[in-house]
């Protein structure tokens, strides 16, 4: 069991950004669009919150009517594709604020909240998800590089020293 309480056997965990565009595509609800499409215009630097945005609601997405435990799930799911900022974001945001988050999150998860109690209500096209695919393909590569120690990309090519 993980410290969450929910069994290590039955968290699913996303591997791509295919996969995960996939379950998203199932959601006919935009609230999650136009939560990040708030976030992008109001934090265009943070990529990671803007994802966490469009997040937010994956654990309902995964198992529904699973209550509170929505957000641990989610966070859990993403956390290997994304990185951990990405998934503690969405698990505190879901309320479920766990450790490890330090002043920075604290402010990020107050900012996620606020956008998305305002993209309750109905507002302007916030766009569509395919719109999403390209950040979401480079924070996982970004999140993939950092987890390993060998670079999936391999080494670089050529000579990086200069001679003569």
């Amino acid at each position: 069991m993980s410290g969450s309480g929910v069994p290590e056997a039955e968290v699913p965990c996303f591997t791509s950004v295919v996969e995960l565009m996939e379950l998203l595509c199932g959601s006919p609800d935009d609230r999650a669009l136009r939560t990040a499409a708030l976030l992008r215009r109001s934090h265009p630097a943070d990529k990671e919150l803007q994802l966490a945005g469009l997040l937010h609601d994956v654990g309902r997405m995964l198992r529904p009517g699973d209550g509170v435990r929505h957000a641990v799930l989610a966070a859990q799911a993403l956390r290997p594709l994304l990185g951990d900022r990405v998934a503690r974001l969405v698990r505190a945001a879901g309320g479920s604020g766990g450790p490890g988050g330090g002043p920075d999150d604290a402010e990020a998860v107050a900012t996620l909240r606020r956008a998305r109690e305002a993209a309750g209500a109905s507002g302007p096209d916030a766009g569509v998800l395919e719109d999403w695919r390209p950040l979401l393909e480079l924070v996982a590569a970004g999140s993939c590089r950092a987890a390993n120690v060998i670079d999936p990309l391999g080494p670089p090519r050529g000579s990086i020293t200069r001679t003569g």
